[in-house]
């Protein structure tokens, strides 16, 4: 019986992170991404040349939001360079480190003095770098500016890149020799509208990744997984401006809430805390491996393991 294929017309763009010493970098190795002519891992309809990547985060302050990351990992979240080093130990792809303290409500921590953190943080591992700021646009431009110039040549994923910042961010990027990510809500129509913006300006659509600011399990994943999805068939079908590779940032979606905060004495109906909330981050990581990620950002080292291990069992060939 012949088999129904589906023949798609492009192909995601390819992208790598990190920069090795031959490279003017300093990396110990490099990250490569996208690349895909098919939907996820359906290795007989096409090529799916690397599998998705998995980054842990670390804070420049510990996580307060997130309590039972904070208990979990309290041996490192007050230090930063301690915290990255067992990034490096428990076998992440890369390195997500966040400027939470610039934020005006936090500590609002100056770029220079960010720029100084992400140093260290280079000094400190030799993983590939996402340098993520504080979550205020305009403050993060002002991070990034910064940022990128004590990491030139080391090629980073800077973010966030928004509709309110997007010139700023690019300019850093530029200057620095880094990729960005892209953020939107999640909409498939903002998301290509910034992507032009942003290529407009001079800026290469295989140095943006794009993260539409997806959902936890539980809130709103499906439509997460739907516009995705979407996403990956426009750029299948040669849609140059969503031929993007995605980034899901799983961890922020999935400590936050309370399903994995909530302990057992409190909802005993849900189970014991420490395996519900590590289920919660892991089964929403695989979640979107399903539906095109390149990228996911963790925060668990369990998490990680799972992940990966669930990543090394779809990208086997049958």
């Amino acid at each position: 019986m012949e088999k129904v294929l589906e023949k798609w017309t492009s192909k995601i763009n390819e992208m790598v992170i990190g920069a090795t010493k031959e490279e003017g970098g300093t990396r110990s190795k490099k990250v490569h991404i996208g690349g895909e002519t098919t939907l996820p891992f359906l290795h007989f309809e096409g090529e799916i040349p690397y599998p998705p990547v998995v980054a842990l985060e670390v804070w420049d302050i510990p996580p307060e939001e997130w309590s039972f990351i904070s208990e979990d990992l309290k041996e490192v979240v007050n230090d930063p360079l301690l915290w990255a080093k067992k990034v490096e130990e428990w076998g992440a792809d890369l390195l997500c480190f966040r400027l939470a303290s610039a934020h005006p409500e936090k500590d609002d921590t100056s770029p220079e003095k960010c720029a100084e953190k992400v140093k260290k943080i280079l000094e400190t591992v030799k993983l590939p770098l996402i340098i993520l700021g504080c979550g205020q646009p305009d403050k993060d431009g002002e991070i990034l500016l910064k940022v990128s110039e004590v990491a030139k040549g080391e090629n980073c994923l800077l973010g966030m890149a928004a509709k309110d910042n997007y010139k700023t961010v690019v300019a850093a990027a530029t200057y620095g020799g880094h990729s960005i990510i892209a953020e939107t809500p999640l909409d498939i129509n903002l998301e290509k509208q910034l992507n032009i913006l942003i290529t407009d300006l001079g800026f290469l659509a295989e140095r943006i990744i794009a993260h539409p600011t997806t959902g936890g399990l539980g809130y709103g994943f499906e439509y997460c997984y739907s516009i995705m999805e979407r996403t990956r068939i426009a750029g299948l079908q040669g849609d140059k401006m969503m031929a993007i590779p995605i980034i899901n940032l799983v961890a922020q979606e999935t400590w936050k809430h309370k399903e994995a905060k909530v302990n057992e004495n409190e909802a005993p109906q849900w189970g014991v805390l420490n395996k519900r909330a590590i289920a919660w981050e892991t089964t929403c990581a695989v979640g979107y491996l399903q539906s095109g990620a390149d990228i996911l950002v963790l925060a668990h080292p369990q998490s990680l393991i799972n992940v990966k291990k669930a990543i090394s069992e779809l990208m086997i060939k049958t």
